[in-house]
């Protein structure tokens, strides 16, 4: 963290970086120091501030200046004018990128989004009382000199959220910031100061403005941090996402289901998707339909939906009371139609849920128990998962019969693939041609 952190909530001084590769640090300072020898002031100035302070890692290197877009492009030869109409240059230094933006004050926000005119002004302390929430409201010199005018370094270390002024205004300026609000208090695990909470609530409203792949990202990073659980006990209490174009009813989750969000770590952290749409008891088509609203893509979709596939799947198997011998049978047709990852997926899930928490009868339960103890088993045990799998080609089975090709030849393939893989016939071209040539004689007679 920052060293010899000073106590006054105006100005504090640090020693250097610490959370920040080195060389990325180096060359931000030379950017700030161009500025100030040719006489603007500039500073490093929110999150990276805030980062530091908290001795989180720090990604990327924000920079504020008194210096005009037109100036920044006149010192630096390697910049882009990636939003001039905003202030905004992006300087290039030592092959890292820093945005330079000019002080500015915000008015006329339009959509309860974006600010339809800002202005350039002279007083850093102008600029900072624009944005978010004080612990964002951090600049720093490159003497290591933080200005600090609205407490944000009290409010880190009283792990608080707190607007900049007044929280109603803050929101109602750019109601996205009502999920970035949610998002800092559960990733940083902070409280919401009163205020800034009552603000909130009495803005929610306004993120119907807000387009779904902006609450999308919000929502991806607050579920990627350690601590999500904190993050959807906000969102369930203050029932926001009720009020997003693509709406979520708070009332439908079982809570008892989320307590194990953060069980799901590293590379099954997309998982924790799945667990929350089985906690709101979504269907497969229903998820689907909701994640496309959320601009999810392909991809995730497949892979949060999939494992309702495999639950909806299990369930139908347990609730037509099949005898213990066929439950491999059903679960390997589980695997052929949901997909191998999909039914581990399913499987890493169940591992982490409280016993019984579906409150089926006792034998249901029985099944449920034995199905999940035994899969793993019964899916390492199958010869093929796919049709691409099968030692035979459709072309090969046309020929064995002499036919022309139709439906009747997809449904002969996922016989094949079907008894394969529970392991009826041995996945070699002589046994599956015999196979192929005995259904034939059938459908001929």
């Amino acid at each position: 963290m920052l060293s010899e952190v000073q106590d006054s909530n105006e100005v504090s001084k640090v020693v250097q970086w610490v959370q920040v590769d080195q060389e990325m640090a180096r060359q931000s300072e030379r950017v700030i120091r161009t500025l100030n020898e040719h006489g603007y002031e500039a500073y490093w100035v929110g999150g990276c501030v805030r980062d530091e302070l908290l001795g989180r890692a720090v990604d990327d290197m924000d920079i504020t200046s008194s210096a005009s877009p037109e100036q920044v492009m006149q010192l630096f030869e390697d910049c882009i004018p990636t939003g001039l109409q905003h202030g905004t240059v992006t300087v290039r230094s030592g092959g890292y990128y820093f945005e330079v933006t000019t002080f500015r004050t915000e008015s006329e926000y339009k959509d309860n989004r974006r600010p339809s005119a800002v202005h350039f002004v002279k007083d850093i302390k102008e600029d900072l009382q624009r944005r978010d929430f004080t612990m964002n409201a951090l600049a720093m010199d490159s003497d290591g000199n933080i200005v600090d005018p609205f407490g944000g370094q009290i409010d880190i270390r009283a792990e608080r959220v707190r607007c900049v002024g007044e929280a109603k205004a803050r929101f109602g300026e750019d109601a996205l910031r009502i999920l970035r609000c949610v998002r800092f208090a559960s990733v940083f695990h902070f409280s919401i100061a009163y205020n800034t909470w009552k603000g909130l609530l009495l803005q929610r409203d306004l993120l119907k403005h807000i387009a779904m792949e902006r609450v999308r990202t919000e929502m991806v990073k607050m579920m990627a941090g350690s601590q999500p659980l904190a993050g959807m006990e906000l969102l369930l209490r203050s029932r926001i996402l009720e009020e997003v174009k693509a709406p979520v009813d708070a009332k439908r989750f079982n809570r008892t289901l989320l307590m194990n969000l953060e069980e799901l770590k590293g590379e099954h952290v997309i998982l924790r998707w799945a667990l929350l749409l089985l906690a709101g008891n979504y269907s497969k088509d229903e998820a689907d339909t909701l994640l496309r609203q959320w601009t999810f893509s392909n991809d995730e979709r497949t892979r949060m939906t999939g494992v309702l596939q495999v639950e909806a799947m299990t369930s139908s198997i347990v609730q037509e009371n099949k005898p213990v011998e066929a439950l491999r049978e059903e679960w390997i047709q589980a695997v052929l139609v949901c997909g191998i990852r999909a039914t581990q997926d399913w499987l890493m899930i169940q591992s982490i849920l409280p016993a019984a928490w579906r409150e089926l009868p006792i034998s249901m339960e029985d099944q449920f128990n034995y199905i999940q103890a035994h899969a793993s088993e019964w899916s390492q045990s199958m010869q093929v998962q796919e049709l691409k799998d099968l030692n035979i080609t459709g072309e090969a089975i046309l020929g064995l019969l002499g036919r022309k090709g139709g439906p009747w030849l997809g449904q002969l393939m996922k016989h094949l693939l079907r008894e394969t893989a529970i392991g009826n016939i041995a996945n070699q071209s002589e046994a599956l041609s015999a196979e192929v040539k005995r259904v034939g004689a059938i459908d001929q007679a």
